[in-house]
C-alpha cells in the first residue's frame, strides 16, 4: 500500500474533483508536499538566518534583556505545531502566544535576563487562544 496516494495526482483527477479546467489551464505545475515533521519544524525555529527564536532573541535585545529559552521550551513548541498542524507558519503564533506578555512587562520591570522555562512556556500556551483550537 502507499504511503502517501497524493504523490500520484494529476490535472485529471483535480477535474474529476471539481475543479473547472479554466483554472486547472493556469496551473503550470501539479504536485503535493509532505508534511513537515518535528525535526524539521524544530530546524525552522532556530537554524536559519532569520529564524523566529533569533528574531525574539533581537527583540528582547534591544531592551538590554537576555532571552534564553529551554531546550524542552522549543520541543513544546514543536510538539503544539504538530498536534494542532499549523506546521510552519503556526511556530510564530506559538511564539508569540508564549512570549508576548513577557516582552511587553520586562522592559519596565529592568530585568537583564529572561529564562524561558516549561512552567510558564505551558502556561502561557494554555492561556492564549490557539489551546482553543481543535485538534483534528
Amino acid at each position: 500500500m502507499k504511503k502517501n496516494l497524493l504523490q500520484y495526482i494529476n490535472a485529471t483527477d483535480l477535474k474529476a474533483f471539481g475543479l473547472i479546467p479554466e483554472l486547472l489551464g493556469r496551473l503550470p505545475v501539479v504536485t503535493h508536499l509532505d508534511p513537515l515533521d518535528a525535526e524539521t519544524l524544530r530546524l525552522i525555529l532556530t537554524e536559519p538566518k532569520n529564524a523566529i527564536i533569533k528574531q525574539y532573541k533581537k527583540l528582547f535585545e534591544l531592551e538590554n534583556i537576555e532571552l534564553n529559552i529551554e531546550n524542552e521550551v522549543l520541543d513544546f513548541m514543536v510538539s503544539k505545531a504538530m498536534e494542532y498542524k499549523l506546521g510552519a507558519r503556526g511556530l510564530r503564533s506559538i511564539c508569540e502566544g508564549i512570549l508576548t506578555d513577557a516582552m511587553y512587562e520586562l522592559p519596565s520591570s529592568r530585568e537583564t535576563s529572561f529564562n524561558l522555562d516549561m512552567e510558564y512556556a505551558k502556561r502561557k500556551f494554555d492561556k492564549s487562544k490557539l489551546s482553543l483550537l481543535k485538534v483534528a
